[in-house]
């Protein structure tokens, strides 16, 4: 199956990338796809028939949620741990700061599903004494 965007996406929308970013770029496209697609399994979903059934809008709204996945996990640091914050003293010796992507790797998050209609709130209510 195809990558919902494309390497010339990534530059259009986000930054060009360089030379040794741009094979990266696409492995990560397909496999960003591929995750998206199987989201949308798990909430008995097909994401590739929604981009059919849906007017055209919902495409691009497939493609700007790749495009930020992917962004996201190029900016994050293959050599060493990643820091969004960073806060540092001297004779106290201290040293604290927040990590881009805690433990690493490819994380796609709610807000992400929920512009892609696979996550919405939910709300019920539980029953604690029963019927009698």
């Amino acid at each position: 199956m195809n990558p919902f965007a494309t390497v010339d996406d990534l530059t259009m929308l986000w930054r060009p990338l360089k030379e040794d970013e741009k094979e990266r770029a696409e492995k990560l496209l397909e496999i960003v796809s591929d995750s998206l697609r199987e989201e949308a399994d798990k909430v008995g979903r097909t994401l590739d028939a929604m981009i059919a059934e849906k007017p055209p809008y919902f495409a691009s709204v497939v493609k700007s949620v790749t495009v930020d996945i992917v962004a996201r996990t190029l900016m994050t640091s293959t050599d060493q741990e990643p820091m969004t914050q960073t806060t540092e003293s001297a004779l106290g010796y201290s040293v604290s700061g927040s990590y881009l992507v805690p433990g690493g790797g490819l994380f796609i998050k709610n807000s992400e599903l929920s512009r892609l209609g696979l996550k919405k709130q939910r709300f019920g209510v539980i029953d604690f004494y029963g019927n009698d």
